[in-house]
């Protein structure tokens, strides 16, 4: 098993190039995750090679499509996916992690902490709830809720130009045609994730 060569290739293989402390930061936090996820069971995805796919290779995918992201929130982070990632990859965007699960918040303090992270903070709250001192540029969610879900909870946090980002197993047409399309536009673009068969797509939401 060859994980750091296998990260290097797979975020090579999404046009991704990386410094070498980064790279060590990706795999401090993939395992310290396994390591919690063993007491807390913070991700149902087992073994450190799967995990490398399904968690940060999954979550440095939708990377390229934040173009000129000075600010980003991650809602529902989980454990800190694709925020933790992403802070790592972008360490001159600020990320906002949101979360109302006091375990899953505690991880990603300590993940924070662990990986050296001065871009990366946690909030411990509904996302309803939360107000934001200024709008972010991009607002991402990964299997948070239904794609309309997703853009009522965050409308109050969207200033123009703001854009949504959600990661999908693909977006099926009945959920698409629930989206008020009076209020949003929306694009969906498929990614090819090294290691990962399931379909994955992202979608790329505007606030008309």
């Amino acid at each position: 098993m060859n994980l750091a060569g296998d990260l290097r290739a797979g975020t090579e293989a999404l046009g991704i190039r990386l410094q070498q402390t980064q790279y060590d930061q990706l795999l401090e936090y993939l395992y310290l995750l396994e390591k919690w996820s063993q007491t807390y069971n913070l991700t149902a995805i087992k073994g450190l090679p799967k995990m490398m796919c399904y968690h940060l290779l999954d979550s440095l995918s939708v990377m390229p499509h934040l173009t000129n992201c000075r600010k980003a929130i991650d809602v529902g982070s989980g454990a800190g996916l694709p925020g933790i990632p992403l802070a790592i990859a972008m360490p001159e965007t600020v990320w906002v992690m949101l979360d109302s699960n006091s375990r899953k918040t505690r991880f990603i303090r300590q993940a924070i902490a662990h990986c050296g992270l001065k871009n990366a903070q946690v909030v411990q709250t509904r996302v309803q709830d939360y107000h934001a001192p200024d709008s972010p540029d991009f607002i991402v969610s990964r299997a948070y809720a239904s794609l309309t879900d997703f853009c009522d909870s965050v409308a109050h946090l969207m200033a123009p130009g703001t854009r949504l980002i959600t990661m999908k197993t693909g977006l099926k047409p009945e959920e698409a045609g629930l989206l008020d399309q009076s209020r949003f536009t929306f694009e969906e673009e498929i990614l090819q994730v090294p290691g990962i068969r399931e379909p994955r797509s992202l979608v790329a939401v505007t606030q008309l």
